[in-house]
């Protein structure tokens, strides 16, 4: 559900006074040129630029600007024994080569915002706001600049770089004084001829001598696995994209075996939507490849210039068919022969945990929007746990109404095209 029958509890992320807020402004317009035409030519033969219609401007910039404060979300339920916490963000940061190869999806974005040097400062202390204590990173090409800023904030992290010719990767960063290392995989997918996407697994324990970690557990520490992962963007390549986040769950089980049955929590950009059927897989452990077509099975839709940059992301068509080949199959399944694809790890969504409101969630729970840009606008990011942990608050997103209005993302105050997710997941039984 996207709305419980309460009224969820919120906190905003940050004490922003009322003065500063108005300071910071975002551009209005979806379309907006990097070159504004002078007002006299703008406005034809038409000459009321008065200085009424310029202020009413500026004040609607200002309450855009001041409503984009993000707010926690707790649970209904009381949460409050449990004492052993992890606070998860999940952030795909946008490379910055990907940026400079795709600049027609940053048209209409000020130079300024797209700047490396000044994202990454933004980066850091967004994520310092949430007070998380582990990071899982996506489109990761300046990894010796996050370390550096973010080792200032005590941290430790590992990177696994792309295969292939891609300069980005993924990586997992943790609160030093609150976890340890224990065990760190990487999966290259192209060993298994699914493209030179990457992902990482994590054995992470909980430091007990940290005030953090309850009595209770001092004689058998608490520990997880973390999984992250950047799966294909290729929408008419779901075989490969399924067989990516298949792979992905296979080991993630495996590892959670080998280490006696520990937790699970799994975060990423699945380049997927929430109604598509790779989604349901994740849920639901099962999917008959046969019941979809592989060029949809993502949720995604081919961009269309000619149509509006922030159309609706579900819409696809119904003419294709259902047909895989041989080899399709093989790369989905893991050459088994069956059409059905599973998984072992039984998961849950953080974000449907705990119920949203209209203006950012969708009827599933789900955010209605993490990415936003001139062709896109929709969720493709989640994070996913097992049922040893359960979710205490998720941070909400922005509502789609004032991501439409800024024109798109990064901005000033947002330093990626994506939003950070993030939750707090408590340990439950011993």
């Amino acid at each position: 559900m996207s709305s419980g029958g309460h009224k969820p509890m919120r906190h905003s992320t940050t004490a922003v006074s009322k003065r500063k807020r108005s300071s910071i402004t975002e551009p209005s317009s979806n379309h907006e040129p990097k070159h504004r035409p002078h007002p006299s030519l703008a406005q034809g033969p038409i000459r009321k630029t008065s200085k009424s219609s310029r202020r009413r401007r500026r004040i609607r910039k200002e309450r855009i600007s001041s409503s984009v404060d993000r707010q926690w979300v707790f649970s209904a339920s009381n949460l409050r024994n449990l004492k052993d916490k992890v606070v998860l963000v999940s952030y795909n940061l946008l490379g910055v080569d990907n940026a400079s190869n795709h600049m027609d999806l940053y048209y209409n974005i000020p130079p300024q915002h797209l700047d490396w040097s000044r994202r990454k400062h933004l980066i850091c202390k967004e994520i310092s706001r949430y007070n998380a204590t582990v990071l899982c990173l996506q489109e990761v090409d300046r990894f010796d600049d996050l370390d550096s800023l973010l080792k200032l904030r005590g941290f430790q992290g590992v990177h696994k770089r792309r295969t292939g010719e891609a300069s980005d990767g993924c990586s997992i960063f943790w609160q030093e004084k609150l976890f340890k290392l224990l065990h760190h995989q990487e999966i290259e997918f192209d060993r298994f001829g699914l493209r030179n996407n990457v992902a990482q697994l994590c054995v992470l324990e909980m430091n007990c001598e940290d005030r953090q970690c309850s009595e209770q557990t001092s004689t058998s520490p608490r520990r997880l696995v973390v999984g992250n992962i950047h799966v294909l963007f290729n929408p008419k390549r779901g075989d490969i994209k399924l067989g990516q986040v298949r792979l992905l769950l296979e080991k993630a089980y495996k590892l959670s075996q080998e280490w006696g049955n520990i937790p699970v929590a799994i975060a990423g950009d699945l380049n997927s939507t929430p109604k598509s059927a790779i989604y349901d897989f994740v849920a639901s452990a099962d999917l008959d490849t046969q019941l979809h077509d592989r060029r949809q099975i993502s949720g995604q839709s081919e961009p269309d210039t000619k149509r509006s940059p922030f159309r609706n992301q579900h819409a696809v068509s119904a003419s294709q068919t259902n047909e895989w080949s041989q080899e399709e199959l093989q790369l989905a399944t893991g050459g088994q022969t069956t059409t059905h694809v599973r998984h072992q790890l039984k998961l849950s969504s953080a974000y449907v945990g705990i119920p949203g409101t209209l203006r950012t969630r969708d009827q599933c729970g789900e955010p209605l929007a993490t990415t936003c840009h001139s062709r896109f606008q929709g969720t493709v990011d989640y994070i996913w746990h097992t049922k040893e942990l359960v979710p205490v608050r998720v941070l909400e997103t922005l509502p789609t109404d004032v991501l439409r209005r800024t024109g798109g993302l990064p901005s000033e105050k947002w330093g990626s095209d994506h939003l950070a997710i993030a939750c707090e997941l408590g340990f439950v039984g011993e």
